[in-house]
């Protein structure tokens, strides 16, 4: 474990610094990955240093670069000799994330754990929570990709929050991909009831090595995306997933 840690901050950390410096030197928009995981277990997800908490070491990798970017380019996010901005994506899922294996999105293994067994699986309750009932801000990638291309035009610095501004359930998501799959196979949808009654969707106990290591809650505040001038609206993930179910059965 103490290895995985100086190797995260190794990549996320010292090599993210040298890639900002390079980009200030030649005057290269730098558009990098930050993370909700900087947030923590707090339930506010504004970009502010008060409700920065991460969690484990992956979030305070991310946490300590984007102090080092808010510090390069002040308070005024056109500022900056050379544009940097820095998108804090929630629970990203779509097409072309099979390179990423288990770190891949829930929606991925869902679509293969239905296809390769009929069942999705899901985390027990836990933390107060209902079984299958934590919730995160889900996001297309679809969508991630016309905010990149959006700020590569507008030339705008800063740290913006990247999901749609609403959480919903993993029973809603499990249940997003496999009416997804039964839509394609000719089959009716089912609410999360009907799918559990059936054992369709199952429930797992909550790992003891995720326990005060896991963000049960996550939701976008997308004030600041949205008072830099970007207007358009994010897919539900009924609408998303139902996207990607039909890319991954091709």
């Amino acid at each position: 474990m103490e290895t995985d840690g100086r190797y995260m901050m190794a990549n996320n950390y010292r090599f993210s610094l040298a890639l900002l410096d390079f980009c200030a030197e030649q005057e290269i928009p730098l558009l990098y990955a930050s993370s909700a995981s900087v947030y923590g277990g707090g339930g506010v997800f504004r970009e502010d240093r008060q409700f920065e908490a991460p969690l484990n070491i992956y979030g305070y990798s991310k946490f300590l670069f984007d102090q080092v970017v808010r510090r390069r380019i002040g308070p005024d996010a056109t500022s900056a000799d050379a544009q940097v901005a820095g998108f804090r994506y929630f629970n990203v899922y779509g097409p072309r994330e099979q390179h990423k294996g288990r770190m891949a999105s829930v929606a991925f293994h869902h679509f293969n754990q239905y296809q390769a067994s009929g069942k999705v699986r899901l985390f027990a309750g836990h933390g107060g929570y209902d079984n299958g009932e934590q919730r995160r801000d889900f996001v297309y990638v679809g969508d991630v990709v016309k905010v990149n291309m959006a700020f590569l035009e507008s030339r705008t610095s800063g740290i913006y929050n990247l999901g749609t501004g609403r959480a919903q359930s993993f029973n809603e998501l499990a249940a997003a991909t496999v009416n997804a799959c039964r839509a394609l196979e000719g089959k009716p949808a089912q609410s999360v009831a009907e799918l559990v009654g059936q054992g369709i969707i199952e429930y797992i106990p909550f790992p003891d090595a995720l326990k005060g290591k896991y963000q049960s809650f996550t939701e976008a505040d997308l004030s600041q995306l949205r008072g830099v001038g970007y207007r358009s609206a994010f897919a539900s993930v009924e609408e998303g997933v139902t996207e990607y179910v039909k890319w991954l059965a091709q």
